[in-house]
């Protein structure tokens, strides 16, 4: 919205300064932050005095888990709130791709919103019904990926890019928009997965979402891609304001989330964030880099996989408890120490990720 300003310039005045992306990535950063900030508190006490006894605590899962009874849910309404309000604010709102990832996020958001209203208020751990949650997420990320294949540039469009082999595309034909859609989807679900002790999952979609924001920045700009020899996506550099929106708004979540959490972000955050950063992959053409940058995430989701599917088959556990953070936590791991070496694992394999853009 900010960036129509520019209509008043004259090319040497303040108003200019809105054409730069980098700019209004950082007042949307500042932004977010000040959005969580201000409506941290008073949506915590809203949430509080609503759910009564907050987030139902799985009796099955770690002892220590039992002292956060009565700890709301529903937090991930701040973050979505700080990221939507920021974008809609400092993008710029002709770009489809921008719409896109917003459009992901809020859907997601949505089904994130009634799992958890259907958890708080049963006071039952089994919300939405699994396969119904599956089936609108499927739904949301194939209209995603036939969205984002629509603006591609016709050279990319229904092709896969692969990191390090920079000259090859795949061509998947109809099969790409599946692809994207599981892609989406998966990420949603790997992150809600992640979401389980207070501060892991935030600080890693963080971490995932500056680094693709990055990357998008990158193939969105003509000379960075003749330079490293990338795949040129046009608008993809607007996303960068919006991962600049969510780092903002998470680390306002992530003041109220810290040990021991005054708020969970629940599946309203976690199913939206994971969203998004699928979109946005997705959307830049690095579908593949985000299973590096998110490694985390596949890591907690294949747990919980090949704890289910070697259960089914031998009766036994691979693992002591899934997804794996619980299985650390079982093994006498304090919980700030799990999550701050996830942190660790998480940055690594950001670095990893970029690192795909000169490789080759």
């Amino acid at each position: 919205m900010l960036y129509w300003l520019t209509l008043l310039s004259d090319g040497g005045d303040v108003f200019n300064l809105f054409r730069y992306i980098t700019f209004r990535a950082g007042g949307a950063f500042l932004t977010a932050l000040l959005f969580g900030f201000l409506f941290g508190p008073p949506l915590i006490n809203v949430l509080r005095r609503r759910q009564g006894k907050g987030q139902p605590i799985r009796h099955d899962g770690p002892e220590t888990h039992l002292t956060k009874t009565g700890t709301p849910t529903m937090g991930g309404l701040l973050i979505v709130g700080a990221l939507v309000t920021s974008t809609l604010l400092w993008a710029r709102l002709d770009n489809p791709f921008v719409w896109l990832v917003l459009f992901v996020t809020v859907a997601f958001g949505a089904i994130g919103f009634a799992d958890d209203y259907a958890k708080v208020s049963k006071q039952t751990a089994s919300g939405v019904p699994g396969k119904l949650r599956l089936l609108l997420g499927f739904a949301i990320s194939a209209v995603a990926g036939y969205w984002a294949t629509a603006y591609h540039p016709e050279a990319l469009q229904d092709r896969l890019a692969l990191p390090v082999f920079k000259d090859t595309l795949i061509y998947m034909g109809y099969l790409f928009v599946p692809f994207a859609t599981i892609v989406i989807v998966g990420a949603a679900n790997a992150v809600n997965l992640t979401d389980g002790l207070d501060g892991l999952a935030i600080m890693p979609v963080m971490i995932a979402a500056a680094t693709l924001g990055i990357i998008a920045y990158t193939v969105g700009r003509v000379d960075f891609t003749d330079y490293l020899d990338l795949h040129y996506v046009p608008g993809t550099g607007e996303l960068l304001i919006f991962t600049a929106a969510l780092f903002g708004g998470g680390l306002g979540f992530l003041w109220y989330n810290a040990p021991p959490a005054a708020v969970f972000m629940g599946d309203t955050g976690s199913l939206a964030l994971g969203g998004s950063l699928g979109a946005i992959a997705v959307a830049a053409k690095h579908e593949i880099v985000l299973a590096i940058v998110g490694g985390l995430f596949v890591a907690e989701a294949l747990s919980v996989i090949v704890q289910v599917l070697y259960f089914k088959r031998t009766g036994k556990r691979v693992f002591l408890m899934a997804p794996i953070h619980h299985h650390y936590e079982k093994k006498g791991w304090a919980e700030p120490q799990i999550v701050i070496r996830f942190w660790i694992i998480a940055l690594i394999l950001a670095m990893i990720g970029l690192a795909t853009l000169k490789v080759r």
